[in-house]
Protein backbone atom coordinates (compact mmCIF):
# COMPACT_ATOMS: atom_id res chain seq x y z
CA UNK A 1 0.00 0.00 0.00
CA UNK A 2 1.21 3.50 -0.80
CA UNK A 3 1.03 5.91 2.12
CA UNK A 4 0.59 9.66 1.78
CA UNK A 5 2.71 10.38 4.86
CA UNK A 6 4.89 8.85 7.56
CA UNK A 7 5.04 9.29 11.34
CA UNK A 8 8.57 8.29 12.36
CA UNK A 9 10.25 7.56 15.68
CA UNK A 10 13.78 8.82 16.42
CA UNK A 11 15.60 6.90 19.20
CA UNK A 12 16.38 3.39 17.99
CA UNK A 13 14.87 4.06 14.56
CA UNK A 14 16.96 6.91 13.14
CA UNK A 15 19.93 6.32 15.45
CA UNK A 16 21.01 4.45 18.59
CA UNK A 17 22.28 7.04 21.07
CA UNK A 18 25.21 8.61 19.22
CA UNK A 19 25.49 5.71 16.77
CA UNK A 20 24.16 6.43 13.25
CA UNK A 21 21.93 3.99 11.38
CA UNK A 22 22.92 4.53 7.71
CA UNK A 23 19.76 2.93 6.32
CA UNK A 24 17.67 5.41 8.34
CA UNK A 25 19.46 8.42 6.86
CA UNK A 26 18.94 6.99 3.37
CA UNK A 27 15.26 6.35 4.17
CA UNK A 28 14.65 10.04 4.99
CA UNK A 29 16.51 11.14 1.86
CA UNK A 30 14.27 8.86 -0.21
CA UNK A 31 11.15 10.36 1.38
CA UNK A 32 12.43 13.86 0.63
CA UNK A 33 13.27 12.95 -2.97
CA UNK A 34 9.76 11.55 -3.45
CA UNK A 35 8.26 14.63 -1.73
CA UNK A 36 6.37 12.39 0.71
CA UNK A 37 5.54 14.30 3.93
CA UNK A 38 6.77 12.94 7.23
CA UNK A 39 6.80 13.96 10.87
CA UNK A 40 9.23 12.77 13.52
CA UNK A 41 7.09 11.85 16.54
CA UNK A 42 9.30 11.28 19.54
CA UNK A 43 8.63 10.61 23.21
CA UNK A 44 12.02 12.14 23.99
CA UNK A 45 11.57 15.36 25.97
CA UNK A 46 15.20 16.24 26.64
CA UNK A 47 15.69 18.34 23.49
CA UNK A 48 13.77 21.24 21.94
CA UNK A 49 12.69 21.09 18.29
CA UNK A 50 15.67 23.27 17.39
CA UNK A 51 18.06 20.94 19.20
CA UNK A 52 16.54 17.84 17.57
CA UNK A 53 16.99 19.41 14.12
CA UNK A 54 20.59 20.37 14.91
CA UNK A 55 21.40 16.91 16.29
CA UNK A 56 19.97 15.18 13.21
CA UNK A 57 21.88 17.47 10.86
CA UNK A 58 25.22 17.54 12.66
CA UNK A 59 25.50 13.93 13.75
CA UNK A 60 23.39 11.90 11.34
CA UNK A 61 23.27 13.81 8.02
CA UNK A 62 19.47 14.11 8.28
CA UNK A 63 18.34 17.60 7.29
CA UNK A 64 14.81 18.61 8.31
CA UNK A 65 12.90 21.63 9.62
CA UNK A 66 11.49 22.22 13.10
CA UNK A 67 8.00 21.81 11.62
CA UNK A 68 8.89 18.18 10.86
CA UNK A 69 9.58 17.40 14.53
CA UNK A 70 6.89 16.78 17.16
CA UNK A 71 8.21 16.05 20.65
CA UNK A 72 6.67 14.70 23.82
CA UNK A 73 7.37 18.08 25.41
CA UNK A 74 5.19 19.95 22.92
CA UNK A 75 2.42 17.36 23.25
CA UNK A 76 2.54 17.58 27.06
CA UNK A 77 2.35 21.38 27.09
CA UNK A 78 -0.55 21.32 24.62
CA UNK A 79 -2.44 18.77 26.73
CA UNK A 80 -2.01 20.73 29.98
CA UNK A 81 -3.18 23.89 28.25
CA UNK A 82 -6.29 22.08 26.97
CA UNK A 83 -7.24 21.11 30.55
CA UNK A 84 -7.30 24.78 31.61
CA UNK A 85 -6.86 23.83 35.28
CA UNK A 86 -4.09 26.25 36.24
CA UNK A 87 -0.63 27.23 35.06
CA UNK A 88 1.62 26.05 37.91
CA UNK A 89 3.81 23.02 37.20
CA UNK A 90 6.44 21.04 39.03
CA UNK A 91 8.44 19.17 36.38
CA UNK A 92 11.03 16.45 36.63
CA UNK A 93 12.66 16.77 33.24
CA UNK A 94 15.37 18.38 31.19
CA UNK A 95 15.63 21.60 29.21
CA UNK A 96 13.42 20.52 26.29
CA UNK A 97 10.42 19.91 28.55
CA UNK A 98 10.91 23.01 30.66
CA UNK A 99 11.26 25.22 27.58
CA UNK A 100 8.04 23.86 26.04
CA UNK A 101 6.12 24.40 29.29
CA UNK A 102 7.47 27.93 29.69
CA UNK A 103 6.64 28.87 26.10
CA UNK A 104 3.08 27.58 26.66
CA UNK A 105 2.67 29.95 29.64
CA UNK A 106 3.33 27.61 32.57
CA UNK A 107 5.35 28.67 35.62
CA UNK A 108 7.44 26.56 37.96
CA UNK A 109 6.03 25.82 41.41
CA UNK A 110 7.52 23.31 43.88
CA UNK A 111 5.05 23.31 46.78
CA UNK A 112 1.50 23.66 45.44
CA UNK A 113 1.55 23.09 41.68
CA UNK A 114 -1.53 22.30 39.63
CA UNK A 115 0.40 19.60 37.80
CA UNK A 116 3.38 17.34 38.40
CA UNK A 117 5.02 16.28 35.15
CA UNK A 118 7.56 13.46 35.07
CA UNK A 119 9.87 13.00 32.09
CA UNK A 120 13.36 11.67 31.47
CA UNK A 121 15.84 13.54 33.65
CA UNK A 122 19.43 12.28 33.68
CA UNK A 123 20.36 14.60 36.54
CA UNK A 124 17.43 13.92 38.85
CA UNK A 125 17.93 13.75 42.65
CA UNK A 126 15.95 12.14 45.46
CA UNK A 127 14.77 15.60 46.52
CA UNK A 128 12.98 16.02 43.18
CA UNK A 129 11.04 12.81 43.72
CA UNK A 130 10.23 13.95 47.24
CA UNK A 131 8.77 17.27 45.99
CA UNK A 132 6.79 15.51 43.27
CA UNK A 133 5.37 12.94 45.66
CA UNK A 134 4.32 15.55 48.23
CA UNK A 135 2.69 17.74 45.57
CA UNK A 136 0.63 14.82 44.23
CA UNK A 137 -0.46 13.95 47.78
CA UNK A 138 -1.63 17.57 48.09
CA UNK A 139 -3.79 17.20 44.98
CA UNK A 140 -1.61 18.05 41.97
CA UNK A 141 -2.51 16.19 38.77
CA UNK A 142 0.05 13.51 37.94
CA UNK A 143 1.27 13.56 34.33
CA UNK A 144 3.96 11.41 32.70
CA UNK A 145 5.37 12.22 29.31
CA UNK A 146 5.64 8.56 28.31
CA UNK A 147 5.78 4.91 29.38
CA UNK A 148 9.25 4.17 27.95
CA UNK A 149 10.93 2.06 30.63
CA UNK A 150 14.13 1.85 28.60
CA UNK A 151 15.88 3.75 25.82
CA UNK A 152 18.25 2.19 23.28
CA UNK A 153 21.73 3.70 23.36
CA UNK A 154 25.24 2.86 22.22
CA UNK A 155 25.73 1.44 25.76
CA UNK A 156 22.63 -0.76 25.60
CA UNK A 157 19.17 -0.26 27.09
CA UNK A 158 19.12 2.51 29.72
CA UNK A 159 16.30 3.77 32.05
CA UNK A 160 13.65 5.96 30.43
CA UNK A 161 10.89 8.27 31.63
CA UNK A 162 8.62 5.33 32.42
CA UNK A 163 11.15 4.00 34.91
CA UNK A 164 11.24 7.35 36.76
CA UNK A 165 7.45 7.53 36.62
CA UNK A 166 7.25 4.10 38.26
CA UNK A 167 8.99 5.47 41.34
CA UNK A 168 6.39 8.23 41.73
CA UNK A 169 3.57 5.76 41.07
CA UNK A 170 4.90 3.57 43.88
CA UNK A 171 5.31 6.46 46.31
CA UNK A 172 1.88 8.01 45.64
CA UNK A 173 -0.11 4.87 44.75
CA UNK A 174 -1.58 6.92 41.88
CA UNK A 175 -1.45 6.29 38.15
CA UNK A 176 -0.50 9.20 35.88
CA UNK A 177 -2.03 10.39 32.65
CA UNK A 178 0.45 9.39 29.94
CA UNK A 179 1.00 11.69 26.96
CA UNK A 180 3.48 10.05 24.58
CA UNK A 181 3.26 7.02 22.33
CA UNK A 182 1.28 4.77 22.42
CA UNK A 183 -1.33 7.16 23.81
CA UNK A 184 -3.98 8.79 21.62
CA UNK A 185 -3.07 12.24 22.98
CA UNK A 186 0.19 12.56 21.05
CA UNK A 187 -1.00 10.63 17.99
CA UNK A 188 -4.08 12.78 17.45
CA UNK A 189 -1.96 15.93 17.68
CA UNK A 190 0.63 14.49 15.30
CA UNK A 191 -2.07 13.76 12.70
CA UNK A 192 -3.24 17.37 12.95
CA UNK A 193 0.32 18.60 12.39
CA UNK A 194 0.96 16.41 9.34
CA UNK A 195 -2.54 17.17 8.05
CA UNK A 196 -3.50 13.64 7.05
CA UNK A 197 -6.09 11.04 8.05
CA UNK A 198 -4.95 8.04 10.08
CA UNK A 199 -5.72 5.72 7.15
CA UNK A 200 -3.21 7.59 4.97
CA UNK A 201 -0.14 7.40 7.25
CA UNK A 202 2.29 4.74 8.44
CA UNK A 203 3.82 4.75 11.94
CA UNK A 204 7.48 3.70 11.77
CA UNK A 205 9.46 2.70 14.86
CA UNK A 206 11.66 0.20 16.68
CA UNK A 207 9.68 -0.20 19.90
CA UNK A 208 6.63 -2.49 19.95
CA UNK A 209 5.42 -1.15 23.31
CA UNK A 210 5.30 2.48 22.17
CA UNK A 211 5.62 2.95 18.39
CA UNK A 212 3.77 -0.15 17.23
CA UNK A 213 1.13 -0.03 19.96
CA UNK A 214 0.59 3.63 19.02
CA UNK A 215 -0.42 2.32 15.61
CA UNK A 216 -2.49 -0.61 16.85
CA UNK A 217 -4.37 1.36 19.53
CA UNK A 218 -5.10 4.29 17.21
CA UNK A 219 -5.93 2.29 14.07
CA UNK A 220 -2.83 3.42 12.18
CA UNK A 221 -0.77 0.96 10.11
CA UNK A 222 2.66 0.30 11.60
CA UNK A 223 6.13 -0.68 10.42
CA UNK A 224 8.50 -2.22 12.98
CA UNK A 225 12.18 -1.90 12.14
CA UNK A 226 14.41 -4.33 14.04
CA UNK A 227 17.14 -1.77 14.73
CA UNK A 228 16.52 -0.90 18.37
CA UNK A 229 14.33 -1.99 21.27
CA UNK A 230 12.15 -4.85 19.97
CA UNK A 231 13.56 -8.10 18.58
CA UNK A 232 12.05 -10.87 16.46
CA UNK A 233 11.88 -13.05 19.60
CA UNK A 234 9.89 -10.32 21.38
CA UNK A 235 7.30 -10.44 18.59
CA UNK A 236 6.71 -14.14 19.21
CA UNK A 237 5.26 -13.22 22.62
CA UNK A 238 2.59 -10.73 21.44
CA UNK A 239 -0.81 -11.44 19.92
CA UNK A 240 -1.24 -8.22 17.93
CA UNK A 241 1.43 -7.92 15.28
CA UNK A 242 2.73 -4.85 13.42
CA UNK A 243 1.33 -4.37 9.93
CA UNK A 244 4.86 -4.80 8.57
CA UNK A 245 8.27 -5.85 9.94
CA UNK A 246 11.68 -5.16 8.37
CA UNK A 247 15.22 -5.76 9.56
CA UNK A 248 16.33 -2.48 7.97
CA UNK A 249 14.57 0.55 6.51
CA UNK A 250 16.57 -0.15 3.34
CA UNK A 251 14.07 -2.96 2.72
CA UNK A 252 11.03 -0.68 2.68
CA UNK A 253 9.59 0.34 -0.69
CA UNK A 254 7.30 3.37 -1.08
Amino acid sequence: MKYKGYLIDLDGTMYRGSEPIPAATAFIKRLQAEKIPFLFVTNNTTKSQEEVVKNLSTNFDIHVTEAEVYTGSIATAAYLKSLNKGNKVYAIGEAGLKLALSEAGFVEEETNPDYVVVALDRNVHYHNFELATLAIHRGARFISTNKDTNLPSEKGLIPGAGALTALITASTKKQPTYIGKPEAIIMEEALKVIGLDKSDVLMVGDNYETDIMAGIQNEIDSLLVLSGFTSEKDLEKVAKQPTYVVKSLAEWEF
